[in-house]
């Protein structure tokens, strides 16, 4: 049975809803569906699940009439698996469209309208569960009876390509069903009938393999590649002979950012091994951290938008006269999807050559898809720069953080309760988890708050050792037990140790782990529903591509399953390490932001203790559609 019908404006504004089903719904499903699905970029899915409160769980489904900005969303209980969700949500909007006047706000006519269509997509779904139940299919057709329906739908497909964009939809699918139903029908017929559209597989198949009468290999061909290659052989052969042999170059001292170069190498701590010397603090001479910076933008990004204008207008002005009048009349064309996959597989492929993961882009396009087709195109507008503005718009709404990223004020907030700020740093092997937690509490000490680090990495061999020489570096306590302890218990002590010192914040260093990696990842979600952090931080870098989605993704589920309370805790936000050694390849900020809905707070970008900032989303979104 159905819940609940809404159609509301892409504002906000609900303009019906059925009075006739009335059912209150638990929780807020539509809420959800909004903030979860159609802000971030995912209305191209087929279904979204919503657990309630209690026992509940719905699935909702949608479509969109985007000429209008109207939204149609269906609720019902997930168990029932309604069928004819698609086809009355497609009627709705049909018939929805009709009577839709911008200047109303109140459609009480559209009470019987929608009882009629509601009452015809049950009876269809019902005669379709009985054939299935009582296991009748259809009497096959005979061949006189082929030729005949064939005939018929092709009227019918010309009927519907004149009728334009007030297509039946409803008829739509009852074609699509009927297919389905009569789908092995007598094959020679239909392959007889339908000779201009199918080819036997045997054709296509001799055509790639190169048998006799699909074009054999030509031997003069293979002769001349031959040749050409060995052209090609001789010339490099002589380039070579005419390059000398480099000189050998000694190894010299790196030096950075201008600064002059060192003559000693070792800089090693004359501490002992516990590290109870008492030395001056290294990193209160590394000036003011990054994160404290205003970020100035490069006019880069607006030169090359300059140049690309430029460009674009000498490529029309090199247009004819009647080219120019042709694509200045073709304005208000109403966009279908067909007319947007060149420039979505374009942009696709530049997306994916910022190092997005291949998933994330292939969603993304089928968003701006779903979100662009229907609508009509300005005169002298070019469906590349639609495409591009609105992919522009998404990624600014999937990159801007939905919650509060100021972590300063969440401090002072804990403290006044007094209590400590607890901060857990996960993330898999060796992407920078304890370095730059060591960035984290040198910012934090900027700001006159006091920070004790927790070492409750016990698996790995010198993981302790290393955090100490931080604390030591930045003169802050720690707390350890050394190796092979429980990590959730260690983190406990090391909370309660912070609450009898006023420490303001404890930021808690775990172990790498894979993804994949069950033992660990249950200790991980021990050490979570144990201490109740403030904030979990995943540590990843920004040199993956595809693998970001798999880490964050099953992180988060690993969390979820292995949690022992009804709702899980996971990743809060992200920290993007290694940023600066990826150039223009900044797609896994995407792909994380994308997967998981948690923000980019912190992004590490030296090695230094003052290489952290925060992400400029604007200078992202340029670097990714340049």
């Amino acid at each position: 049975m159905l819940e609940q019908l809404l159609i509301f404006t892409r504002g906000g504004l609900i303009l019906w809803t059925c009075k006739e089903l009335g059912n209150a719904l638990r929780g807020s499903p539509i809420d959800a569906l909004i903030r979860s699905c159609l802000l971030e970029e995912r209305s191209a899915d087929a279904s979204f699940n919503y657990d309630a409160p209690g026992a509940a769980a719905y699935t909702l489904k949608w479509t969109f009439h985007n000429e209008l900005g109207l939204v149609f969303v269906a609720v019902y209980q997930r168990i029932l698996h309604l069928l004819y969700v698609d086809e009355l949500l497609s009627a709705v909007r049909r018939e929805f469209s009709q009577i839709y006047d911008p200047k109303r706000t109140a459609y009480d006519e559209f009470d019987e309208i929608f009882r009629q269509l509601h009452k015809e997509a049950e009876a269809r779904a019902e005669e379709m569960r009985k054939l299935k139940q009582a296991g009748k299919a259809p009497p096959l057709l005979g061949k006189k009876q082929v030729q005949s329906a064939a005939q018929r739908g092709a009227h019918q497909g010309g009927g519907k390509h004149r009728s334009g964009g007030n297509s039946d939809s409803v008829n739509d699918e009852d074609d699509g069903d009927s297919e389905k139903r009569h789908g092995l029908v007598n094959n020679s017929s239909n392959g007889h009938q339908n000779g201009i559209k199918l080819r036997a597989p045997s054709a296509i198949k001799g055509k790639e393999n190169g048998l006799p009468g699909s074009g054999a290999f030509d031997v003069s061909k293979l002769q001349k590649l031959r040749a050409k290659g060995a052209k090609k052989n001789a010339a490099g052969g002589a380039s070579k002979a005419s390059k000398e042999e480099p000189k050998k170059n000694v190894k010299k001292n790196r030096v950075w950012d201008d600064s002059p170069s060192e003559s000693k190498l070792d800089f090693t701590d004359p501490g002992d091994e516990r590290g109870d010397g008492v030395l001056e603090v290294v990193a209160a001479d590394q000036g003011e951290s990054m994160m404290d910076k205003e970020e100035i933008v490069s006019s880069e990004s607006e030169d090359d938008e300059g140049d690309e204008f430029k460009s674009a207008k000498a490529s029309v002005k090199k247009k004819s006269w009647f080219s120019s009048m042709f694509q200045s009349i073709s304005g208000n064309a109403v966009l279908e999807k067909s007319d947007l996959q060149p420039a979505l597989k374009a942009l696709k492929d530049r997306l994916m050559t910022k190092n997005v993961a291949e998933e994330i882009a292939e969603k993304l396009c089928e968003s701006i898809a779903a979100s662009l087709e229907g609508k009509k195109l300005g005169s002298f507008t070019r469906i590349s720069s639609t495409v591009q503005a609105a992919m522009e718009e998404a990624l600014l709404r999937i990159l801007t953080p939905k919650r509060s990223v100021d972590i300063l004020r969440d401090v002072h907030a804990a403290k006044e309760q007094g209590k400590p700020y607890v901060i857990v740093f996960v993330g898999v092997n060796g992407v920078g988890k304890s370095t730059n937690l060591a960035k984290v509490a040198y910012w934090l000490l900027q700001h006159n708050i006091s920070v004790m680090l927790a070492a409750c990495d016990t698996f790995r061999s010198g993981a302790v050792e290393q955090l100490r020489t931080h604390a030591r570096r930045l003169q802050i306590p720690i707390f350890e037990k050394g190796y092979e302890k429980d990590p959730a218990i260690v983190a406990k002590e090391a909370i309660q140790e912070a609450s009898r010192n006023n420490s303001d914040v404890v930021l808690v260093d775990t172990a790498g782990r894979m993804q994949d990696n069950e033992p660990l990842m249950r200790a991980l979600s021990k050490l979570i529903n144990l201490n109740n952090p403030d904030l979990v931080l995943f540590v990843g870098e920004a040199l993956v591509g595809n693998d970001a989605v798999d880490q964050l993704s099953k992180f988060n589920q690993k969390l979820a399953d292995f949690s022992a309370t009804p709702t899980a805790r996971l990743i809060d936000g992200i920290l993007l390490t290694k940023f600066d050694t990826i150039d223009d390849k900044v797609g896994a900020a995407l792909s994380m932001v994308y997967i998981s809905g948690a923000p980019v707070m912190f992004v590490g970008c030296g090695q230094s203790y003052t290489d952290l900032k925060k992400l400029n989303v604007k200078s992202i979104v340029k670097t990714l559609l340049k």
